[in-house]
């Protein structure tokens, strides 16, 4: 369990800082390639944003490792404090502290992931098969996510930005749902592996998830588009882990109680931390942004 946090933990500091480094460079592209699959080629010649993808890369293999270990809704709620790591971060660049506000996120963040997994106490867990249920939940997640999409498209470019960073969010917990899937495969072998649809979906879940978030942080500033991609992606993946692996949950009155709490405050400190100043920095002083 110690061996799993600290993966969860570590894998979080890479992906926070991926982010950033990821919004830095995708906030100075024209708003015309949101959504465009240029968008993702003019970035792949900026160096800020190779070190971003490289920094989440890193966190994905982490995350896998802790996934090895645990079930989807046991790491999930610790990917959600890549928040807390990217403020601090930022606060190290600019050289200056971190004031209450961030201090009250990062408390609500960390005590509610510390809550809900208390009280929750997820554990167990199966190799999905194609059961009508499974395909059931991954086609959900696909039509919430295209809903989040056309619904985005037809918003103001704040609205949008939430909205398209909320469906990159939603698609991370099926990426992470799908990885959990192939590694329990691969316990059966290769073959078992291969013959199983999990890691072919995969990649093609990953880029388009890429490509959402990307067209989220160059509609708008990282304070505005980070949160949803947080507070979306542990949600899809706790309920993913019970409906598809079967993981297991405590239900009765007190833990309901405890880990509905802790999720509600989980969500709270994002939303808290997603209003600090120093997630805008990264906009001060950039050609076009006071129009965005």
């Amino acid at each position: 369990m110690i061996l799993t946090v600290l993966l969860g933990l570590m894998a979080a500091a890479l992906i926070g800082v991926g982010f950033m480094a990821q919004q830095h460079a995708a906030y100075a592209e024209p708003l015309g390639e949101i959504l465009h699959v240029r968008l993702l080629l003019h970035l792949m010649r900026r160096p800020l944003w190779l070190f971003g993808i490289g920094a989440m890369a890193g966190g994905q293999i982490l995350g896998a490792l802790a996934l090895q270990r645990a079930g989807v809704a046991q790491v999930e709620p610790l990917l959600a404090t890549n928040l807390i790591f990217a403020l601090a971060v930022s606060a190290l660049v600019y050289q200056e502290r971190l004031g209450r506000g961030e201090w009250l996120g990062a408390v609500l963040v960390s005590g509610g992931v510390a809550v809900f997994l208390a009280s929750a106490r997820p554990h167990g867990g199966r190799v999905p098969h194609p059961s009508s249920m499974t395909w059931i939940a991954v086609m959900a997640v696909l039509v919430v996510t295209a809903g989040l999409v056309v619904v985005a498209l037809h918003t103001g470019l704040k609205t949008r930005a939430m909205l398209l960073a909320a469906s990159a969010g939603v698609l991370y917990g099926l990426q992470d749902a799908l990885t959990r899937g192939s590694l329990l495969t691969l316990e059966r072998g290769t073959q078992a592996l291969a013959t199983s649809w999990p890691p072919y979906a995969l990649p093609m879940v990953a880029v388009l998830g890429i490509l959402l978030n990307q067209s989220a942080f160059d509609a708008a500033p990282l304070r505005i588009s980070l949160p949803a991609t947080t507070a979306a992606e542990p949600i899809t993946g706790i309920v993913l882990g019970v409906v598809i692996f079967s993981e297991h949950l405590r239900v009765d009155v007190v833990a309901l109680a405890g880990a509905v709490a802790g999720l509600v405050a989980l969500v709270v400190g994002i939303v808290i931390l997603g209003r600090s100043p120093f997630l805008a920095k990264s906009d001060a002083g950039r050609p076009g942004a006071e129009g965005r």
